[in-house]
């Protein structure tokens, strides 16, 4: 028996639903880290000819599978799967979200403890001790606190559980109406205080002054991948928000506005952080630990002859990072809790409590891998937090993302191609032949070259 789906009111609200599972950590903590260690302006040009050559293709290839399928349940497991071959690559893209929400909800909590402690003024007392590592010690003592890791966690886990329980028009699409706005108005305001640092004239030469020198094999496949992980593809995530665009939704355009917002918000997040870490006097390429160990000490320092702009600069960052969070693993728990809820007919509800059970029930165990006082919970030297991560980042998104582009490049037909992108040909999708093109030969072969890259076999 067939289920009724829900749909998005409007192309707003499919354009924001998509562009929040896209724009999260990927933007405020990856971007700024692989461009920093990538030479700057260097990976910024790379990165753009990167989400136009491959990321814009394979998300209209989603968008166009996900919609295709509107009259069949199981979302990507059904879309997938026209016959048994394609059976196992569905799957595959329901447990990619299962497990990346595991350990993603563990970051996510971080942003809440991180938030807390900025709201009540915390950071300021930390640099006032004068003690060297100070905000790291900060962030160890807190990964090693089982019941602040958890605490956060639980919490995070119901946030994102009580939007995806009021369903689509009335809980994704209403969420990312209220919070895209917010984090963008936010950001903004972080990149307007950033232009009158010191270090501004610094940062934005890093960010937009081109050295192609710098530019090598490595680069681009850096350039590559992060294009695919912060546009969210081969999670399964698009092909299911797809199945939820009405059927006038031009696919096209909607891809597109993705994309443009995606990289509109990495480029401000450049452009905040960049000015910030010069005026402080911080490498760029501070990687990771760029977020949580670094930028507390960079607000107190840039921003420590004014305390109010301290205070609001960086708990305004913070609830940034908690909108961010939010709108992405919203995203990423109904990726898995419509597969359950359809595949298994199950109520909505029944379906999210079980997700939810299941990814908080993993989390823990990988909040707690991160401590010291946990080695078994360590395996091969890697914690299970990083053995999630290594999982999904290195194997499954590359591999669910290369047979996506091999299926709809060359399983599905023209005519299913057509149909969809003109909306049986109700519109104009003026470059159908060169996406074709891209995603049949192009995308496949970038693909897998971001998969032996991260494999380190060259």
């Amino acid at each position: 028996m067939k289920q009724s789906r829900g749909n998005f009111s409007g192309r707003l609200g499919l354009i924001l639903a998509s562009a929040g599972s896209a724009v999260g950590l990927g933007n405020l903590w990856r971007f700024p880290t692989e461009c920093g260690q990538n030479g700057g302006s260097a990976f910024l040009i790379i990165y753009l000819l990167c989400v136009v050559l491959f990321g814009l293709p394979v998300m209209v290839s989603e968008f166009m599978i996900g919609r295709s399928a509107r009259a069949s349940v199981g979302h990507a497991y059904t879309i997938l799967s026209p016959g048994t071959h394609w059976k196992w690559l569905g799957r595959l893209q329901v447990l990619t979200p299962l497990i990346i929400l595991c350990f993603y909800n563990v970051v996510a909590g971080w942003t809440l403890w991180y938030t807390g402690a900025a709201a009540i003024d915390y950071f300021p007392a930390l640099a006032a001790t004068g003690q060297e590592g100070v905000f790291t010690h900060f962030f160890d003592g807190f990964i090693n606190s089982w019941w602040q890791q958890i605490l956060c966690l639980v919490i995070f886990s119901l946030m994102t559980h009580v939007v995806i329980v009021q369903g689509v028009s009335k809980g994704i699409e209403r969420a990312s109406k209220l919070l895209m706005p917010g984090l963008f108005v936010l950001l903004l305001v972080l990149v307007g205080c950033a232009m009158f640092m010191p270090g501004t004239a610094d940062g934005l030469a890093f960010l937009f002054n081109p050295d192609f020198s710098k530019i090598n094999s490595g680069v681009v496949l850096s350039a590559m991948g992060q294009a695919f992980f912060s546009l969210s593809i081969g999670m399964g995530i698009l092909t299911t928000y797809a199945s939820y665009f009405r059927d006038d939704a031009d696919l096209g355009k909607s891809a597109l506005s993705v994309c443009v917002i995606d990289t509109f918000v990495a480029l401000l997040c450049g452009m905040f952080i960049f000015p910030t870490v010069f005026t402080a006097g911080i490498e760029p390429t501070a990687g990771p630990s760029l977020l949580f160990e670094t930028l507390p000490s960079v607000f107190q320092q840039a921003f420590g002859g004014t305390h109010i702009l301290s205070y609001i600069m960086s708990l305004s960052f913070f609830v940034l990072l908690v909108l961010a969070t939010l709108t992405s693993a919203i995203s990423v728990h109904e990726a898995i809790t419509s597969y359950v809820s359809e595949a298994f007919h199950l109520s909505r509800k029944q379906a999210a409590r079980i997700v939810t059970s299941i990814t908080t029930f993993f989390g823990v165990f990988c909040a707690l891998s991160l401590g010291s006082q946990h080695e078994w919970l360590i395996w091969g030297g890697r914690a299970m937090f990083d053995w999630f991560d290594y999982i999904t980042a290195k194997w499954m998104l590359p591999i669910a993302g290369f047979f996506i582009s091999l299926y709809a490049g060359w399983w599905l037909s023209k005519r299913v191609w057509w149909t969809q992108m003109t909306n049986a040909g109700t519109r104009r999708f003026p470059f159908f032949t060169l996406f074709f093109f891209m995603v049949r030969w192009v995308c496949p072969i970038g693909i897998l070259l971001i998969f032996i890259n991260e494999l380190g076999i060259w």
